[in-house]
């Protein structure tokens, strides 16, 4: 991955490359060189080069689809809109000034800029610093110094009423040489803020869950190695909760507020805060492997409701963002913005002069229109279900129109009630609830109202009270309470494997839906998603274009204990009372060849018959020599039983997992001790292919 900002190896650029021909301005972004020692001292070579290319003759519009046809993780980090979304919440307004440290390629440069007055930037590459500036071209506000952080830092303002480091903080000892680089570095960052402006922190969790998951740490590409307390050095060191607030302390900061960025900071979809921390089965989007492949080692949506419900999310947030200063009105933000553009939009949950209040504000121009049929959409649906028992949270537009706010509702959700009722096997209160909420939705259903997303998550329950928090996707148009209460468990199932034990066969006989009915429904849920998203390509499509992948070590440890399995024998001893497991014993190492098994086995003069099986699997045997005490022992049925059938005289296709022949050795001359020796040749069979040749043994013997 590339990282903003960080000294790497030494790249030493051509002398015309050099400060003479760098310009000072692109577009109108002004870059300021004079820090800069005429090199960047660190690239990632030619992604760079590509980098700039693509910001000099794109537009920003064009970049989702350059994102989706490249398939290549640097493309998509630095080029996607959805890595602002870390600060597009901040409050952040046009008589702010901010300072961005470890500024980069310039994609939160670009919201910054958005949303401040004026925006200074420092970078170690002039390279990077260039495809920023040729970004953000058009903006007016936007300053970038070239150049050694501790050079430029002497001279900054102390005024900023933002300082970011977003990615940033882990390389403080990059930055300061000393002793306690982190803590020097915050207080030399600390002393550019103004009194009443905020310092902001994003940076990985050392004990996120996705590292102990089987995720590769950020910086070194290499498992556990923050778990481990970076054992191999390297330039970055991340932190815990309480590791971060040890830094706080010694630096004096007081006052601070945590946020938890998920999945994480570099793509957040939802931003957390101790006021308001995830529910049990909310973090769901856990496979976010963009940059390398990794393990899955645990089921982490599992993990993290264990941890939920013992309070212990804090400590496993796979990334943190902290902010100094006084703490911002907004505890909760929710993104979704990874749609069309009129339909680009972010939930928030603020407290304001009347309380907690949820707001959902447009992200785009064109979502304008979006968030004002929202509050129409209120209007309707009150109407419809008046006198239901059916509430529909209230919805008002405020600032000027742009922003629908509603009253924060206490319940819990409909889904959250179901899941209980699964976990504690009560199948009787899940129906009953399904039963309600079907004969709620139903109300008034000739009224050509219909909220589309009437699923359970978007229902609060509080004891008889029933509230609809979230009708985004309400229509004028009649679709049948059967095709709404479809999609809710269609959707529900979906979700989550657990859920699979719910008889849906049953469900859609409560509800009257054929087979054919209910494929018809699922091609209209896909045909609405489409709307929804566009033509762009989803975050988990745009994964599986990069190419990375998920491994499940249990399954390579089944692989690697069958290649164990399929390299030994396992022998039966009958010394009068028939083979069992007591009386047995495994022979490794006996392949001498790809399918080539010698082994000698040893007896005493007690046993009459020694049962020999060669695979755990189906399998054909070709048995090539048996001695015993060096005779050969004749392979005819008076000596040789076999579960197989026989091709040859002595070749058998066994259809069966537990393939095995058995030698009489009480026919046989015996001594004291003697020695079985046994040569054969073994070939794995599918089972399919193994009752294939069994059928066609019967046929031609």
């Amino acid at each position: 991955m590339i990282e903003e900002g960080i000294p790497r190896k030494p790249i030493h650029l051509k002398e015309e490359d050099l400060i003479n021909r760098l310009p000072a301005q692109i577009g109108k972004v002004r870059l300021d060189y004079s820090h800069y020692p005429g090199k960047d001292l660190y690239s990632d070579g030619a992604i760079e080069d590509e980098l700039l290319d693509i910001v000099k003759n794109a537009a920003r519009i064009e970049y989702p689809m350059i994102i989706e046809e490249k398939g290549s993780w640097p493309i998509l980090y630095h080029l996607s809109p959805l890595r602002a979304n870390i600060v597009d919440w901040l409050p952040i307004d046009k008589n702010s000034k901010v300072l961005e440290v470890g500024s980069g390629c310039g994609v939160i440069t670009e919201r910054l800029s958005e949303k401040a007055g004026e925006v200074v930037c420092v970078d170690l590459s002039a390279k990077r610093s260039h495809i920023n500036a040729y970004r953000n071209q058009d903006c007016d506000n936007i300053t970038i110094h070239v150049g050694n952080f501790a050079d430029i830092e002497p001279e900054l303002p102390k005024d900023f009423d933002y300082v970011c480091l977003i990615g940033a903080f882990e390389y403080g000892q990059s930055y300061i040489h000393s002793k306690t680089p982190y803590e020097d570095f915050l207080e030399i960052m600390l002393r550019h803020v103004k009194e009443d402006g905020r310092l902001v922190i994003a940076i990985e969790n050392k004990f996120g869950l996705k590292y102990f998951a089987g995720c590769k740490e950020d910086h070194l590409g290499t498992y556990f190695s923050g778990l481990e307390g970076y054992p191999e050095g390297g330039s970055a060191r991340t932190f815990t909760r309480a590791g971060l607030e040890r830094i706080l302390k010694a630096c004096g900061v007081k006052d601070y507020s945590f946020y938890y960025p998920y999945p994480d900071y570099k793509f957040p979809t939802v931003i957390y805060s101790d006021r308001r921390l995830p529910g049990i089965g909310e973090l769901t989007d856990n496979i976010r492997n963009f940059d390398r492949d990794r393990m899955v080692l645990f089921n982490e949506k599992y993990v993290f409701d264990s941890v939920i419900k013992d309070g212990l999310f804090p400590g496993f947030s796979n990334s943190y963002m902290v902010v100094i200063g006084k703490e911002p009105e907004i505890s909760y933000v929710k993104y979704s913005n990874d749609r069309r553009e009129d339909f680009a939009i972010r939930t928030e949950i603020a407290e304001d002069s009347s309380g907690r209040v949820v707001r959902k504000l447009p992200m785009t121009e064109q979502a304008s229109d979006h968030i004002r049929r929202i509050e129409i959409a209120y209007r309707l649906l009150k109407k419809r279900y008046e006198g239901s028992g059916l509430l529909i949270n209230p919805c008002s537009l405020v600032q000027e129109g742009k922003c629908a706010q509603f009253p924060y509702e206490k319940g819990t959700t409909l889904e959250e009630l179901l899941d209980d009722c699964l976990e504690k096997g009560d199948l009787e209160e899940f129906y009953r609830l399904f039963d309600k909420y079907y004969s709620l939705i139903s109300y008034n259903e000739e009224s050509g109202i219909t909220d589309y997303d009437l699923i359970f998550a978007n229902i609060l329950v509080d004891q008889d009270r029933w509230t609809v928090i979230d009708y985004e996707w309400t229509m004028k148009k009649r679709i049948s309470a059967r095709e709404i209460a479809f999609r809710a468990i269609y959707c529900y199932v979906l979700e989550e494997e657990k859920r699979n034990k719910l008889d849906l066969d049953l469900i859609l006989g409560k509800l009257g839906i054929t087979q054919k009915e209910a494929e018809e429904f699922r091609r209209r849920e896909l045909k609405f998603q489409k709307k929804v998203t566009g033509k762009r390509m989803s975050m988990g499509e745009i994964r599986a274009a990069i190419g990375t992948y998920c491994v499940n070590p249990g399954d390579l440890m089944e692989r690697h204990l069958q290649e164990i399995l399929d390299k030994r024998i396992q022998v039966y001893f009958d010394t009068g009372r028939g083979f069992c497991e007591e009386d047995s014993y495994y022979i490794p190492d006996v392949y001498v060849g790809p399918d080539s098994v010698e082994a000698e086995i040893p007896f005493d003069g007690n046993v009459n018959a020694l049962r020999i099986d060669p695979a755990d699997r189906c399998c054909v045997v070709k048995i090539c020599e048996i001695l015993l005490n060096q005779v050969p022992v004749p392979l005819s049925k008076k000596h040789i039983v076999s579960n197989g059938k026989a091709l040859t005289g002595e070749t058998y296709v066994f259809a069966t997992s537990d393939p095995n022949f058995t030698v009489k050795v009480s026919a046989l001359p015996r001594q004291a001790e003697n020695i079985l020796s046994v040569r054969m040749n073994i070939s794995p069979l599918s089972q399919e292919i193994a009752q294939d040749m069994e059928r066609s043994a019967r046929h031609l013997f």
